[in-house]
């Protein structure tokens, strides 16, 4: 079978399925055969070899299922990085990229102002996949930052599946030598021993009820990482299906962490962070604002104290 055939068949086996399927068939062939899309339209005529057609194959069947192309390549692009993820971590989303933005020019800025010879120290909270801070790392690294003065970085989570994943992407992607990351599985901060100037976190806030529906589609992430009604400790749903659970308990801690003069950025959803920025106001901090996403809606909470 030739590369063109294999992407046709593909597409129609999950256009019953899938509101992407060529671009998800397109995504599969070009993990399989490490190539870009380019390759694919001057090769369409090639012959595939016997054992990567019968992956494709398994892999259209996995997409059929409703598993998101991502946990199937095992990877996902984020901020120009590539990195790994599986089922036990959220997929990377373009809309968290303007939290990164953010927090590198704030990092910066602060660097100027928090005293001379200071050097930040940073946390990313429910790191997931180390999306956040990774891509925060390397954009910095990429920059003018000075050397001497780095940042340290702690990457935290609840998960410790979700934390190893986190420390392989960080070993991939960040250059060595490296000494000032580090990684704690914690409850948000219970284990976390220090205070820091930046806190960055995409806790989970989407509410119960809108979790059920998404997961009822395929989607097939990690319930722990979405649902910001739910009891990490527990498993029961809190009584406001608001998705805000999480979030009441982690802004006192931030607010606790942070050393005066710190920031912190979160991702919150568009349907409760203005919630999420009037929490954020009773803890304290001042300076709020809410952030758009790429598609104008309201996504990221930020804050300092004072």
């Amino acid at each position: 079978m030739t590369i063109g055939e294999a992407k046709q068949k593909g597409i129609s086996v999950l256009e019953q399925t899938s509101p992407s399927a060529a671009l998800d068939v397109n995504c599969i062939l070009c993990d399989l055969l490490k190539c870009d899309r380019t390759y694919l339209l001057l090769h369409f005529k090639d012959l595939l070899e016997p054992e990567t057609e019968k992956l494709f194959f398994e892999s259209i069947e996995k997409r059929q299922t409703g598993l998101p192309v991502a946990y199937i390549t095992g990877h996902k692009e984020f901020y120009g990085f590539d990195f790994l993820v599986t089922p036990d971590v959220l997929i990377p989303k373009p809309d968290t990229e303007i939290l990164v933005e953010n927090a590198v020019h704030l990092i910066k800025e602060a660097s100027k102002t928090f005293g001379k010879n200071k050097v930040l120290n940073i946390c990313d909270m429910c790191t997931g996949s180390g999306c956040i801070g990774i891509s925060v790392y390397l954009a910095l690294l990429n920059s003018d930052f000075p050397r001497e003065f780095f940042p340290n970085f702690t990457f935290a989570d609840l998960s410790p599946y979700a934390l190893s994943i986190a420390k392989k992407n960080a070993e991939r992607l960040i250059p060595k030598p490296v000494s000032n990351l580090r990684f704690i599985q914690s409850n948000l901060f219970e284990n976390v021993p220090q205070r820091f100037d930046f806190i960055l976190t995409n806790p989970p806030y989407i509410p119960a009820s809108m979790v059920d529906e998404l997961l009822l589609d395929g989607r097939k992430e990690p319930r722990l990482a979405l649902d910001g009604d739910i009891n990490p400790e527990t498993g029961k749903i809190t009584k406001d299906n608001d998705g805000l659970g999480i979030i009441k308990k982690e802004l006192p801690q931030i607010f606790k962490t942070l050393d005066c003069q710190g920031f912190f950025l979160m991702e919150t959803g568009e349907y409760n962070a203005e919630a999420a920025a009037s929490l954020a106001e009773k803890c304290g901090f001042k300076n709020i604002s809410i952030l758009k996403d790429l598609e104008g809606q309201l996504r990221v909470v930020t804050g300092r104290k004072f």
